[in-house]
């Protein structure tokens, strides 16, 4: 029994035999040795938390939001811009143009110094590669429309009249790629500030021609002015 209590060691090293110095840096070693094994436990368990805080729920790393892709912006079209690639002289246009009236050219004149009583728009209205041009005539005195008149580029890259409109209080616009005719209806008597009524028709480019599509006739109050009256039928040319 006593040599088998021999052969065993004590469990912290220390034997009987020890002095009280070799007891004390017994204990002393093994507190050490027994402190960095915690430490070094205390270490993994942090690296591991830290690991699974670093994935999502389903154990992906999450690596932020993903990174939105762009589309490239669409080819240019074919179709004419509203800016011309260079002004157009819109006198130089009449003059030279057959199908203006000789009444219209001859009141073709600068209201002062070298400023025309001309009003110019560009934009698609016959689906070409050059804007289109629209052109009304004014008088200086009231401002009162002439004619309005449109050009398309031809293939020869010269403009070519297309619509006509001679008549007392004419105006064009161009409203979304649509051709916008206003005219001011005087029944006898009317003074120039007091129309009777307007008429508004909208034309579209069809092949080769513009086609009328809608006509909407307002009549005034007949409080104003002289009073509304059997106005004359308005007048267009088209050409073809």
């Amino acid at each position: 029994m006593d040599e088998a209590k021999a052969d065993r060691a004590p469990a912290d090293g220390i034997s009987p035999g020890d002095t009280t110095a070799s007891r004390f840096l017994k204990r002393l070693t093994l507190t050490a040795t027994t402190a960095t094994g915690a430490l070094a436990l205390v270490v993994i368990v942090a690296f591991g938390v830290f690991a699974i805080g670093s994935t999502s729920g389903t154990g992906t790393r999450d690596e932020g939001a993903a990174a939105v892709a762009t589309e490239p912006a669409p080819p240019p079209t074919d179709t004419a811009s509203a800016l011309p690639a260079e002004d157009i002289d819109p006198v130089a246009l009449l003059r030279r143009d057959p199908k203006v009236s000789g009444q219209v050219k001859a009141d073709l004149k600068p209201c002062s110094e070298n400023a025309y009583p001309v009003d110019t728009s560009y934009g698609n209205l016959t689906g070409g590669t050059a804007p289109d041009v629209v052109v009304n005539v004014m008088s200086c005195d009231d401002a009162v429309g002439l004619g309005t008149y449109v050009y398309r580029e031809s293939d020869q890259q010269r403009y070519e009249n297309v619509f006509v409109a001679e008549e007392p209080a004419v105006y064009a616009t161009i409203d979304r790629g649509e051709l916008v005719v206003t005219r001011q209806v005087y029944a006898k008597g009317d003074p120039v500030s007091y129309p009777s009524g307007e008429d508004i028709v909208t034309y579209s480019w069809a092949d080769t021609r513009f086609t009328e599509r809608y006509r909407v006739r307002n009549n005034y109050s007949g409080a104003v002015g002289n009073g509304p009256v059997d106005a004359p039928a308005p007048s267009a040319s088209i050409v073809n």
